[in-house]
């Protein structure tokens, strides 16, 4: 616009100069003494106006010209003023001016909507009187370095909106300024950048709390641990302790009532555990206190995942606060909780891990909390336990034999181990019980240091398959070599990891199409206490067995439930007495009566009996006067592999034809 006005100043100021230029040159011809007049030559008058005429036409187009260039100026800035308003007027973002004192000069429509004010409210007021006080100085700050070099920094500062909350703007400033180079006025660009922010704050708090419980997770819980330890190495008397909470039998409830229902109990003990330890400063003047000096103690409780919970313990005297405090969080989760209408009672086992300069992170903490808790469920649940250096080097040592186990399997180092079951009546090996065998580079490895290990870790399941094809391929081998009526049979133990595999049927049944096998040959052994766990789905799972054709029987029998009529209802066929009653039926009468109650009521209820553990031959005879049918243990033969069972069924059928030392018995 100065523009405009300064070209249109020169063209009203060069037409009055041409005008009067005109004049004075038509007027000079009509003064007396002119010496253009009396020259005959050069008057004339005529050729004279017709000059001036000329002139005239000429500037006024050139007059004419200039003012349709100004008038196009002019539409062009009235056409750019009116863009600029449709643009801050419905721009999201809120656009301001300001003069160098501050003072407001425009601000656009969307400060009402963003902020709530509308354009005379806020031209009542400074341009920093909504800014947050916190922010204050460095707004101005960014002003003043956009009026020194023409465009500020991105800036974020809060801003309070009309409803009295605060919003967070990002901020662009832009000097504008005037002919000498010096800023007059700053346009301050605004983006409201509140939702933005927070959804910042809740992925930076997501990535580091629990989703379901909104607990610390794993991350934060071991920078805080890491806090601590680094604190403790400065100063020496400064105690603290990590405990490990792990709810007892959670997958049980979980499978039971589903997730949604093993949610709500979690968040409720999470809400449990956060009353408990704010509440330790409160007990801590009973418990955690010596003379009247009280102990100043902060907890920090987090979720690492599943049922798993963790607390960090500061400022205690020394470990046995933390046993206290873990002691008074089990009475505390000892109150019934109510999920889904009904009471659930449930029990943890804690680890704790006590402060030790021998710890250089945070991780070794945790980890030696996570042994301990192991050892407490290992001794019973329910407890708590401190973590020793001994626990440490049996977790090492478990590590490494899981390790080993991996690796045992990939190498085929598994074995079948046989022990023959005999008739007591006949006297002949009428079957074997599979056994498994480690065969390690430095000996062979029995099943009692390593098969729970495998079971844990479900190695297990592949390892049990394995061994279950081997033993029916040497089955169907002892049937070819060693044909007799009944054929032998062959009996394989399913331990509570398989049984509890969905598709166990299906995948023996498998096994038995493969090898070719009669499934009628095939024995399978649960123990009572894995039948009597969950009844009904033991049930289910027998009578997919006994689809097959295979026959079934109740293992050491006596150590579990030991009632007869509860079992009643599975379709098993044999009922095997654990080896703990065999042992002393010849020494204990008592026992050997309950034996021969069990072979009794066994017998009337249809099934076959199979004493296990019988080692000498006054055990054997007593077995036989109770009418047992069958019998196995070390009086009979060892396990053996297949060769030694071979053996062992060569020499019994080549005597076949005259009695056998088992006959003599």
């Amino acid at each position: 616009m100065r523009q405009v006005d300064a070209r249109e100043w020169w063209l009203w100021g060069f037409a009055v100069t041409v005008t009067l230029m005109l004049t004075v040159g038509i007027v000079s011809l009509t003064f007396p003494g002119n010496r253009l007049l009396q020259n005959a030559e050069w008057f004339d008058l005529k050729e004279w106006v017709r000059g001036l005429a000329c002139l005239v036409l000429l500037f006024d187009i050139y007059t004419v010209y200039q003012q349709l260039q100004i008038q196009q100026i002019r539409r062009e800035l009235t056409e750019r003023n009116q863009l600029f308003e449709v643009i801050t007027e419905n721009a999201a973002d809120m656009i301001a001016v300001v003069d160098c004192a501050g003072n407001r000069l425009y601000n656009s429509p969307a400060y009402q909507k963003v902020l709530g004010y509308s354009s005379e409210e806020l031209k009542l007021t400074s341009s920093l009187e909504q800014i947050h006080p916190e922010d204050q100085q460095r707004v101005l700050e960014a002003a003043e370095k956009a009026r020194l070099t023409g465009r500020g920094e991105r800036l974020e500062y809060r801003i309070r909106h009309k409803n009295g909350t605060w919003r967070v703007l990002e901020s662009v400033a832009t000097a504008i300024q005037n002919e000498e180079g010096q800023a007059e006025r700053l346009v301050i660009v605004n983006r409201d950048i509140t939702e933005r922010k927070r959804a910042e704050e809740a992925l930076a708090h997501n990535a580091l709390h629990d989703a379901l419980t909104n607990l610390p997770n794993r991350a934060l819980f071991l920078d805080r641990v890491r806090h601590v330890l680094a604190l403790s190495q400065r100063h020496i008397s400064y105690k603290f302790a990590v405990l490990f909470i792990d709810l007892d039998e959670f997958k049980v409830f979980n499978d039971s009532l589903g997730h949604a229902a093993g949610d709500s109990l979690l968040i409720q003990i999470a809400r449990r555990l956060t009353a408990s330890i704010r509440g330790i400063d409160t007990f801590s003047r009973s418990v955690l206190t010596q003379g009247t000096s009280p102990v100043a103690s902060e907890a920090s409780l987090a979720r690492l995942g599943g049922d798993e919970f963790t607390i960090l313990l500061e400022g205690i005297r020394d470990c046995g606060d933390a046993v206290r405090v873990a002691e008074r969080i089990q009475e505390r989760l000892a109150i019934p909780f109510v999920v889904e209408g009904q009471e659930v009672v449930t029990t943890a086992s804690i680890g704790i891990a006590f402060c030790a300069l021998s710890y250089t992170n945070s991780e070794d903490l945790v980890r030696d909390a996570e042994i301990a808790m192991y050892r407490a469920k290992r001794e019973g649940k329910a407890r708590c336990q401190v973590f020793d250096n001994a626990m440490h080097t049996f977790a090492v040592k478990r590590l490494r034999l899981e390790t080993d186990l991996r690796r045992a399997l990939e190498l085929g180092e598994f074995r079948v181990h046989y022990q023959p079951i005999v008739s007591l009546k006949s006297g002949k090996v009428v079957g074997f019980e599979a056994l498994s065998r480690w065969q390690r580079p430095e000996g062979l490895l029995l099943p009692a240091h390593f098969i729970q290990i495998a079971e844990e870790t479900g190695i297990i399941l592949p390892m049990n398959r394995l061994l279950l094809r081997e033993a029916c391929l040497q089955l169907r081998a002892w049937h070819s070599q060693f044909p007799c009526d009944p054929p032998l049979t062959m009996s394989v133990n399913i331990t509570p990891k398989e049984f509890a595999q969905p598709d166990l049927a299906a995948q023996i049944g498998t096994i038995l199409v493969e090898v070719g096998i009669d499934p009628s040959s095939i024995d399978v052994e649960i123990t009572e206490t894995i039948a009597m766990a969950d009844p009904q789905r033991s049930s289910l799972v027998l009578s997919e067995l006994k689809t097959l054709g295979v026959h079934l029987s109740i293992d050491d029998f006596g150590t579990g439930y030991s009632s007869l009529s509860r079992l009643q209802g599975f379709p098993v066929d044999n009922l095997k007495i654990d080896r703990t009653f065999i042992s002393k039926i010849d020494t204990d009468s008592e026992t050997s009566e309950i034996v021969r109650i069990i072979i009794m009521l066994a017998h009337n209820l249809g099934l076959k009996v199979v004493a296990e553990g019988a080692e000498t031959a006054e055990q054997v005879s007593l077995l036989k006067r109770m009418k047992c049918e069958l019998a196995q243990g070390y009086f009979f033969a060892r396990p053996g592999d297949h060769a030694a069972a071979q053996a062992l069924l060569m020499n019994t059928y080549s005597l076949a034809a005259r009695p056998s030392p088992i006959l003599a018995i």
